[in-house]
């Protein structure tokens, strides 16, 4: 299955190793939403899902995903209300872990199966971890950062203030190229790679009546309930999983205040393998995927041998 539109011969040899390898598309139903995924891999080897962050969808692994497959049963999926998945009238953490659960089991991951997550998807991955730890055999962060509750408390109150302002339509662009040209990281970074971005920006449009606009429910953050006073914090779902965890950052990111990231490395300090990718920004799988593939492989490897 190759989901480019670019002549493959464009790429490096390995993109496009990666873009030919083998893969099953596929979707389950969860509380009525279609929920979309790609798998790469043998039933019967230990299961991965991976989680794509805010406004992205499952392609930010296709560069990544099919470099574990060897040894894994990789799936990378559209949380709702992204890429090729439905959209929900209202989204919660407790939707996206039943999301990934629904995902591994549709997929044939078999039993404990693994889920990393990037940024807000890592958010996604807590959750799952958090009520579904004891049926997980472990969880990676990637470049997410817990809050202390005084920083949770502020975007709170930030995304309130935002929700009292009216939402902006989605923007419709005339033709592909027109939206294509509007592409943009969220953050805003460099990328070693101009060509994995390109390749994303092809992927992340739709058309629709009166031209090409994006494939994320633009009213998603808006109608996404997270944790209340009645749940427990992040740090105390941290602490207290069932299942073996993991963080591995981008070095240069700038996704989140010094002060969360310190508050980070102090909690896990000798209680949760935490490491950097030397040279990568936020979205640090188009940076260095190559070695955030290996990042991702080796931690799982070191797990799954203790099964």
């Amino acid at each position: 299955m190759n989901t480019s539109d670019s002549p493959t011969t464009s790429y490096p040899d390995w993109f496009n190793a990666s873009l030919n390898t083998p893969c099953e598309a596929g979707e389950t139903s969860v509380d009525g939403c279609k929920i979309n995924y790609v798998a790469w891999g043998e039933k019967g080897k230990p299961g991965l899902v991976l989680l794509h962050g805010s406004n992205a969808h499952l392609e930010w692994w296709r560069a990544i995903a099919p470099m574990l497959c060897d040894q894994f049963r990789v799936v990378a999926m559209d949380s709702s209300g992204s890429g090729m998945s439905g959209w929900r009238d209202n989204y919660t953490g407790d939707l996206f872990a039943r999301e990934v659960m629904a995902v591994a089991q549709a997929a044939g991951l078999g039993d404990k199966p693994y889920v990393a997550g990037h940024s807000f998807g890592g958010f996604a991955t807590l959750e799952a971890g958090h009520l579904y730890g004891s049926e997980l055999g472990g969880i990676i962060l990637v470049d997410f950062a817990v809050q202390p509750d005084h920083l949770r408390d502020e975007f709170v109150a930030m995304r309130a203030e935002r929700l009292k302002a009216p939402q902006r339509p989605t923007r419709v662009y005339p033709d592909r190229g027109a939206a294509l040209e509007r592409f943009r990281l969220v953050p805003a970074q460099q990328c070693k790679h101009a060509f994995l971005i390109d390749y994303i920006a092809q992927q992340s449009i739709r058309e629709v009546e009166g031209g090409w606009t994006w494939k994320f429910d633009p009213a998603m953050f808006r109608n996404l309930s997270m944790d209340d006073e009645s749940t427990l914090s992040q740090t105390e779902k941290l602490l207290n999983l069932k299942c073996n965890a993991a963080i591995i950052m981008a070095a240069e990111s700038m996704d989140y205040t010094a002060e969360a990231a310190t508050y980070t490395r102090e909690l896990c300090e000798g209680v949760i393998p935490m490491f950097d990718v030397p040279g990568t920004f936020h979205h640090l799988m188009f940076d260095e995927p190559i070695a955030v593939a290996m990042a991702l492989k080796a931690t799982l490897l070191a797990w799954n041998c203790h099964r």
